[in-house]
């Protein structure tokens, strides 16, 4: 194992801790024209430059009391209409969904010092569009959502193993697993998608495309 420093000396560590942001500046002038096209350009970026997972986005939601919470999820789907990602429709962040029908989600691009917020309503993603992103699964991917009672409190590891091996053998012979009932896609209108761009002093640069009745517009917001 390796060795671990003492809690206590890290703790005094974080008031420390910062970054000096000296990234490229982000103008209006050299946004795209549109929200979808520049998220493509700084996701083709992150992607070039080597960051881990660039399509991981965290995930915000609340429930009927306004309880939030986050996670991680992975974006499927990128067009006009919105982000895409897919889950189990019986999970937490989905019940939260069908509640408030409502979300907020963060591509986290560390190494870039950049982040972008897609913020708005949700809708469920057809049938067909859901079927079409299943068929590119992983055979694994898919069995693991045919086992996992997702959000479910499991007795142990081993409960999680014993129900994959049951979907094993259920799907044993069959070529094309079926998507589940209960799985699907959900897509992030947006009404607003912010790009930050960290700079120095912490006068980071944010460029935030707003929806309106006429289309979109682009405000600076201060850091």
């Amino acid at each position: 194992m390796p060795e671990v420093g003492n809690i206590d000396d890290v703790a005094v560590q974080l008031p420390g801790m910062r970054v000096a942001y000296e990234g490229e500046s982000l103008d209006e002038s050299e946004l795209a024209d549109s929200w979808t096209e520049q998220l493509q350009r700084w996701l083709n970026q992150a992607i070039a430059a080597g960051v881990a997972e660039p399509n991981a986005m965290v995930l915000a939601t609340a429930d009927a009391e306004g309880r939030p919470s986050s996670r991680t999820v992975l974006c499927k789907g990128l067009d006009e209409r919105g982000v895409v990602f897919y889950t189990n429709y019986t999970s937490a962040k989905s019940h939260d969904l069908s509640v408030t029908r409502y979300a907020s989600a963060t591509f986290p691009w560390y190494p870039l010092h950049r982040q972008v917020t897609v913020r708005g309503e949700v809708e469920k993603v057809d049938v067909s569009e859901t079927a079409e992103y299943w068929a590119s699964r992983p055979r694994g991917s898919q069995l693991g959502a045919w086992a996992s009672p997702q959000s479910q409190v499991v007795r142990s590891r081993r409960e999680l193993d014993n129900a994959l091996a049951a979907i094993e053998r259920r799907f044993a012979d069959v070529d094309k697993v079926p998507f589940p009932p209960h799985w699907g896609g959900w897509r992030i209108k947006p009404d607003t998608v912010e790009f930050w761009q960290g700079q120095q002093n912490r006068l980071h640069d944010r460029l935030r495309y707003v929806r309106t009745h006429d289309g979109w517009r682009v405000d600076r917001v201060a850091p």
